[in-house]
C-alpha cells in the first residue's frame, strides 16, 4: 500500500490531477445512480408493481449506504484509497451483472439484489471521494470544489435517463403499453418478458466498464492522502473528546444529509410518475429528470462563480434551503395547465423541476460545516455522513406510500418537514458544538 501523504504536501499539479480523477468518479456515480429514474417506471410496468413496490428500487440501492458506510471506512483504512476504489468499482460490476439472471426470470427480488450490490460498491467509493475532495484545498472553497463534482455527477445524471431510455425503450412502446391493459395470461407474460429482457445488454456493458475502471484507478497517478489531516482544527476543542457522537454539528449534519438526499431523489425519481398522472406518456415524460438535473447544474455554476467571492458557503446553504421550502409549497398549492419546452403539463410539475435548483448547493454546504474541526475523527465522521445517504432509500418509500393512499401531488407534502429541518441546520444546527451547555 502506498504511504499516505498530507494534503498540504501535494503540488498544484498533483492537486489538479486528483480533482480531475475524482470528477471522473463522480460522473460514474451520477450515471449509475440517476438511471434509477428510468428503472422505477420501467420495473413498475414490467414487474407489475404498485407505487410503493416500485420505489423499492431506490430503497435497495441506497439502504446499502447505511449498512456499508462505516465498514467501508475500515476497508479504506486497511487497504488504502486506491485499492478501496478498485474494490468499489468491482463490487458495482458484480451488481450490474446480477441484472442478467434477474431479467431472464423477470424476478424483481433479484433486480433489487443487483441494485443493493451496486449501492454497496458506491458506498465505498463515496466514503473515499467526499472527504477527499472536501480536504483537497482551502476549507473556504470546499463548497466550490464539491459544486464542480456535482456538475460531473448531475451532468451524467442528465445523460443517464436519456441514454437508458434510448436503449431500453422503443418508439412503438406507447402502443405496447395500451395493449398490455387488455392482455391476460401467457400473452401478457410473453410481452413483459420481452420488455424486461432489454436491460441485459446495457447492464452487461456497464459491468464490463466498471471492472475496467477499477483496474484503471488502481494504476492511475491518484495519490494516497492523509484524510485525517483536517485543516484549521482546534486541537484544544478535540482533546477531551473520545467519540464521534460528541460532535453535535456532525450528527445533526448527518440527519441533514439524510433529509437532503431524500428530497433530491424524490424530485428526480418521482417526476416521471407524476407526469404520468397528467396523461403524459413515458416516452415524453423521460425528459423531466434531465430538466431537474439541468436546474441543479445551473445552481452549481452559480455556486462556483459566487462562493466565496460574493456569498459565503453557509449563506448559500440558507438561500437554497429556503427556496426548497418555497418550491415544495408551490407543488402542493399550484394548479393550471401550461405549455413549456413543448410539453403541456400542470404548473406544479415545474416546481418539482425547480427543486433541482434549490437542492444544488445544499450537499456542498453541509459537508464542510459538518466535518469542520473533526481532526482525527474525520474519516469516521465522513462515514457517518455517508450513512445519511440512506435517506434516498427511506423518503421515496414514504412518498410512494402517501401516493398510494392519497395521490401523487399530495404525497409531496413529505418535503415540507425536510426543508424546515434543513433551514434549522443552515441557520443554527451547524453551530452547535455541545449537546448541553458546558
Amino acid at each position: 500500500m502506498n504511504k499516505a501523504v498530507p494534503v498540504s504536501s501535494l503540488s498544484q499539479r498533483d492537486t489538479q490531477i486528483s480533482i480531475l480523477l475524482i470528477g471522473m468518479m463522480f460522473f460514474i456515480f451520477g450515471f449509475v445512480s440517476w438511471a434509477n429514474s428510468i428503472l422505477i417506471p420501467y420495473f413498475k410496468i414490467a414487474c407489475e408493481l404498485s407505487n410503493f413496490q416500485a420505489y423499492l428500487v431506490t430503497f435497495a440501492f441506497y439502504i446499502s449506504y447505511f449498512i456499508m458506510s462505516v465498514p467501508a471506512s475500515y476497508v479504506l483504512k486497511s487497504i488504502g484509497f486506491k485499492k478501496g476504489i478498485m474494490l468499489g468499482f468491482w463490487i458495482m460490476s458484480i451488481g450490474a451483472f446480477i441484472f442478467i439472471p434477474a431479467a431472464m426470470g423477470r424476478t424483481y427480488s433479484i433486480f433489487l439484489l443487483g441494485l443493493f450490490t451496486l449501492g454497496t460498491g458506491l458506498a465505498i467509493l463515496q466514503t473515499a471521494a467526499n472527504p477527499y475532495i472536501t480536504l483537497l484545498g482551502p476549507k473556504e472553497r470546499a463548497a466550490q470544489r464539491i459544486s464542480i463534482m456535482g456538475i460531473c455527477n448531475k451532468g451524467a445524471g442528465i445523460l443517464a435517463p436519456l441514454v437508458f431510455a434510448a436503449v431500453i425503450l422503443k418508439a412503438t412502446d406507447s402502443d405496447l403499453f395500451k395493449q398490455l391493459e387488455h392482455m391476460t395470461g401467457p400473452a401478457r407474460a410473453i410481452a413483459l418478458d420481452e420488455f424486461i429482457s432489454r436491460v441485459k445488454l446495457p447492464y452487461f456493458c456497464v459491468g464490463i466498464l466498471l471492472f475496467l475502471l477499477g483496474l484503471g484507478v488502481r494504476f492511475s497517478p491518484l495519490p494516497e492522502i492523509d484524510t485525517d489531516e483536517a485543516p484549521n482544527t482546534d486541537l484544544n476543542t478535540n482533546s477531551s473528546k473520545k467519540s464521534i457522537l460528541q460532535f453535535p454539528h456532525l450528527i445533526l449534519g448527518a440527519f441533514a444529509i439524510f433529509l437532503h438526499v431524500g428530497t433530491q431523489v424524490i424530485a428526480i425519481d418521482t417526476v416521471i410518475g407524476y407526469a404520468g398522472s397528467m396523461q403524459i406518456g413515458l416516452m415524453e415524460a423521460k425528459v423531466f429528470p434531465s430538466f431537474t438535473l439541468a436546474a441543479t447544474i445551473c445552481g452549481y455554476i452559480v455556486g462556483i462563480l459566487a462562493i466565496p467571492r460574493f456569498i459565503s458557503q453557509v449563506n448559500a446553504l440558507r438561500v437554497c434551503t429556503g427556496l426548497g421550502l418555497l418550491f415544495s409549497c408551490g407543488i402542493l398549492i399550484s394548479h393550471g395547465t401550461i405549455e413549456l419546452a413543448g410539453l403541456q403539463a400542470d404548473i406544479s410539475i415545474w416546481f418539482v423541476v425547480l427543486l433541482g435548483l434549490s437542492n444544488s448547493l445544499i450537499w456542498a454546504g453541509i459537508w464542510p460545516l459538518a466535518l469542520d474541526g473533526l481532526g482525527k475523527f474525520t474519516k469516521i465522521g465522513a462515514s457517518i455522513l455517508i450513512m445519511g445517504l440512506c435517506g434516498n432509500a427511506i423518503l421515496p418509500l414514504i412518498y410512494g406510500y402517501l401516493a398510494d393512499i392519497y395521490d401523487l401531488q399530495m404525497a409531496y407534502v413529505v418535503l415540507i418537514p425536510c426543508y424546515l429541518y434543513l433551514i434549522f441546520y443552515a441557520v443554527k444546527g451547524h453551530q452547535i458544538r455541545y449537546w448541553s451547555r458546558p
